[in-house]
């Protein structure tokens, strides 16, 4: 009898010492207490307290800011921005409605389709002035829009603000829309199009129309400050969700971009240096945009104004590629832009 409590005494410690494992086991597995988490740093870490956010952009020089934020966040103990490369808006237009997405630079009449359209996003900022070209074939005697009739034209969306300003354009020198032909490329494929003689003309942000410029198959008709002064291309836009929920990210991510912008303004050999590898995009021809000649494309002044904005919405629902009017206070966030800029703090090896 003794044996046999003691056995069954024996049996029931061993199954409930398993039974306090498999609990532990199972709080081990869901807890994870191996993986650093980023609000609560290991060894007390601040680097790994930071926020990290995804910004989207194109390799063109109106999204320069985003890569100067991106390198200018990699060592930073508050917010990392990380930009992530587009080639075409119709991919990043998709990232942001599935949520992949919460900011991004995109052009601004497609912001205010996307407003029109329900997707709740909102202007921030804007990416720039001036920095588009409208490019020609070197051998193309064409000396105005006049001597494009007929001819094949690129432009990077419907949506864009090239789109809109060439067709302006075209209005005031009496030509009909109807006499020359548009399609839609991606940017970055615009100079091999042009040098193919697929295309005869292309109007694109900087350095797409450089590159062609440099290599020899093209040269400038129009820059977009000769037809339209301080133009406006290109906007920085977030999601209401990332406005909502993280406020404090989206203040520092307009102030990185902000501060971005006045650095690139007075150290431009530098942001050519900086900005090349995110564009994939020789050093020089960065270089030249920014240089040659020094206004070609500014960084400053770049707090969206509803003046700007509502002309640039009467041209999209003159074009057709707006449908209904927008209210400027649903669409322009000015809250988070900061009231002193100053240059970012970069440092060059």
């Amino acid at each position: 009898m003794n044996s046999g409590k003691i056995m069954f005494r024996n049996t029931s410690v061993k199954i409930a010492l398993g039974a306090i494992a498999v609990i532990a086991i199972l709080g081990l597995l869901r807890f994870k207490p191996w993986q650093r988490s980023a609000s609560q740093p290991s060894g007390g870490d601040a680097a790994l307290a930071r926020a990290e956010l995804n910004v989207g952009f194109l390799p063109v020089t109106c999204h320069l800011t985003c890569p100067v934020t991106d390198f200018a966040t990699r060592t930073s103990a508050s917010t990392r921005f990380e930009s992530q490369r587009f080639t075409d808006f119709p991919t990043m237009v998709e990232s942001m409605k599935s949520g992949r997405l919460e900011a991004t630079f995109m052009i601004a009449p497609l912001a205010m389709k996307l407003r029109e359209q329900g997707v709740p996003v909102k202007i921030l900022y804007l990416g720039h002035r001036d920095g588009s070209t409208v490019m020609v074939q070197k051998d193309s005697p064409a000396k105005s829009l006049r001597d494009l009739r007929g001819k094949t034209f690129a432009i990077p969306s419907k949506y864009s603000n090239q789109n809109l300003v060439i067709h302006k354009l075209m209005e005031d020198q009496g030509v009909k829309p109807d006499e020359i032909r548009f399609v839609e490329m991606p940017p970055p494929d615009m100079p091999g199009a042009l040098a193919a003689k697929a295309i005869d003309a292309y109007f694109v942000g900087e350095p797409h129309a450089a590159r062609a410029e440099l290599d020899g198959t093209g040269r400038v008709l129009y820059h977009a400050k000769d037809i339209w002064p301080q133009f406006i291309s290109c906007v920085l836009v977030a999601t209401e969700k990332l406005i909502r929920e993280q406020p404090a990210v989206v203040k520092d991510l307009v102030r990185g971009i902000a501060e971005s912008g006045e650095w690139a303004e007075t150290h431009r050999l530098e942001a050519a240096k900086v900005a090349a590898p995110y564009f994939r995009q020789d050093e020089k021809v960065v270089r030249y945009v920014l240089t040659q000649p020094p206004d070609r494309v500014s960084y400053r002044m770049l707090t969206p104004t509803d003046e700007e904005m509502n002309k640039i919405h009467e041209m999209g629902l003159k074009a057709g590629i707006l449908e209904k009017r927008i209210e400027m206070k649903d669409l322009i966030d000015r809250a988070f832009i900061p009231a002193d800029i100053k240059p970012a703090n970069i440092e060059i090896k």
